[in-house]
């Protein structure tokens, strides 16, 4: 049994049609989303539908939480929000912070916070690997031997010394951003192309695959363009800032 894990969809309906087909024709029946499906300057209503549609469980990131925000002045919020009805906001409010199988555990940032990194710290120096004992303190009571988090856009796998692995699948949608918390960073995965995971067991051991896919940007572009989101322009073409 293999299974697909996605992330950081942000309303790119084009990634996520290529990542879905991808996902199809390796005969892949289950998939996990770890949220952030619907935020961004691009396509959230058909993002939406091709979620509902397929056989997804998908879980709450932070950036889907902010879109129930009444008082957010962020442009790119109210954006979303503009285009959301009822249903929309429904399905968003029932989104599960986490959810857990007998094997995985999945998370969007941490077990207990979704706008926190799991595995990355930030610094002056920009992002660094977390301390061993620092990982092992965030997933400490979690019973599953294999983590899935989300959140920083960056594919990555990490091995503990508990035989617990936690694995980021990247970013559908968004391969690079930036942000002011908790001090200014950049977050780039240095391609533009599709990221998502694949995870296979084999007698006792995990076989785990990083996925990168290509897909035709050009809709997503235009539209940030249209949406003055220069910064997601650049992410898109090159998976920088």
């Amino acid at each position: 049994m293999r299974t697909a894990i996605i992330s950081d969809i942000h309303g790119n309906i084009d990634a996520l049609q290529a990542v879905l087909l991808d996902i199809k024709n390796r005969g892949i029946q289950n998939i996990y989303n770890l949220g952030d499906s619907l935020y961004g300057p691009l396509f959230p209503i058909e993002t939406y539908k091709l979620l509902v549609k397929e056989n997804i469980q998908n879980i709450r990131g932070n950036c889907d939480r902010i879109l129930l925000d009444p008082n957010s002045n962020n442009p790119t919020v109210q954006y979303v929000q503009n285009l959301l009805e009822e249903e929309h906001k429904e399905w968003i409010s029932n989104l599960p912070f986490s959810l857990q199988t007998e094997d995985f555990y999945f998370c969007h940032g941490t077990p207990t916070n979704d706008e926190s990194y799991l595995l990355e710290e930030m610094s002056s120096n920009g992002s660094t690997l977390k301390k061993t004992e620092d990982i092992l303190k965030l997933v400490n009571g979690i019973s599953q031997n294999i983590i899935f988090c989300a959140h920083t856009h960056i594919p990555r796998v990490v091995y503990l010394p508990n035989n617990k692995i936690v694995i980021n699948p990247g970013s559908v949608g968004l391969p690079a951003y930036e942000d002011t918390l908790p001090i200014y960073h950049k977050m780039e995965s240095g391609s533009p192309y599709a990221n998502y995971t694949i995870v296979t067991k084999r007698k006792d051991n995990w076989m785990i695959e990083q996925i990168l896919i290509p897909y035709s940007r050009e809709a997503a572009i235009i539209q940030s363009e249209k949406n003055g989101r220069s910064d997601w322009v650049k992410a898109l073409q090159t998976g920088r800032i």
